[in-house]
């Protein structure tokens, strides 16, 4: 009797033993709360990659597109790198340019563009109640940016002097081109329009549209043994090299410089109508800067005089006028950099 007891109690216990361990391998089995969310982030990011939808990799270091500016006046601003812990959401945009490649690459959170100063056609959209005035090129509304609170603000050239200033409100990145490394420059500034918004993807598809555009201008140029850049401003012309601001007519584009004996400037140097017979060149390109400021332009009666009329460009049609706003105040875009290459085949060819 004593043994059967002892059995039946052996046999109790066994039980006993084997229904806690099978409860001890379920709660190892069970994912905790912590573990559950870090398997569906992975699972998630998974996805994500496979579907080419992965986000930019946060902290990042954005870097200006040039590290120093110089001022017509003799200044010059440096400009700093930039940490940013997360990928901005509230966006402010003074350069035109880096407003055109946002916009080409879908990026959302534009709360902030330059609508006092004339807006690029194919920039209008922004010029909506749906974005907030941060002032002119020139001149920034400083308060009222303040109050948009943004994530960062990208800046240009014509804002260098209200750098420390604009420093104060938020994160500042400098996206202007160079004028000694334009094309490059406005690269850069895609490249980091891309990392920031994890639009790699959607650059890369609207860079190769270049390619095709580059080949067939160069083409173009080849055809021409000389060319000369300008800029009509009231009634004035100015003259650029190959390492001016529109030196990529001749780097990129391939036309051959009728001179390189032309001072380096932004504005390019004081050209008259009698040095432009002088040399002579085959093709002449002209940019309205009259236009592009808003001004009166009368740049058809001002070019088309006496002097002009004895030259080749003239007389075989090949005085090419360029879009005022699309050049002097848009370019460094992913659209607008495009439309210049199209432009300039639409004229000649």
């Amino acid at each position: 009797m004593r043994k059967t007891n002892l059995l039946i109690a052996l046999l109790a216990a066994m039980v006993l033993m084997l229904a806690a361990c099978g409860s001890n391998d379920e709660a190892s089995t069970e994912p905790t709360k912590k573990e559950s969310t870090e398997t569906a982030e992975a699972e998630g990011q998974e996805e994500a990659a496979a579907a080419g939808e992965e986000g930019p990799a946060y902290p990042m270091t954005v870097s200006p597109t040039v590290a120093v500016s110089e001022g017509r006046d003799g200044s010059s601003t440096s400009f700093e790198d930039v940490e940013f812990e997360s990928m901005p959401e509230k966006i402010v945009v003074f350069d035109y340019g880096f407003l055109d490649t946002l916009d080409a690459l879908g990026v959302e959170g534009i709360v902030g563009v330059a609508k006092d100063t004339s807006l690029p056609a194919h920039l209008e959209k922004y010029a909506s109640d749906e974005y907030k005035s941060i002032g002119s090129l020139k001149e920034p509304l400083l308060e009222d940016i303040a109050e948009m609170a943004p994530d960062v603000i990208f800046i240009s050239g014509r804002q260098s002097a209200f750098y420390e200033e604009l420093k104060e409100i938020a994160p500042v990145v400098f996206v202007g081109t160079s004028q000694d490394d334009y094309w490059n420059t406005f690269l850069s500034s895609v490249d980091l329009a891309a990392k920031m918004f994890g639009k790699e993807a959607e650059a890369e598809e609207y860079t190769a549209k270049f390619d095709s555009a580059l080949e067939e201008v160069k083409a173009l140029a080849g055809t021409y043994e000389t060319s000369l850049v300008t800029m009509y401003n009231e009634g004035k012309l100015s003259g650029f090299a190959s390492n001016s601001n529109f030196g990529y007519i001749y780097n990129i584009y391939g036309f051959k410089p009728v001179t390189e004996d032309i001072e380096s400037s932004s504005h390019g140097s004081n050209f008259g109508f009698e040095a432009i017979l002088e040399f002579n060149p085959q093709v002449l390109f002209v940019i309205d800067r009259t236009a592009a400021i808003g001004g009166e332009s009368n740049i058809d009666a001002d070019m088309e005089n006496d002097i002009i009329k004895k030259t080749d460009a003239y007389k075989n049609g090949k005085i090419v006028y360029l879009d005022g706003p699309l050049w002097y105040l848009s370019g460094g875009g992913l659209q607008s950099e495009l439309a210049k290459i199209e432009e300039v085949l639409a004229e000649l060819k």
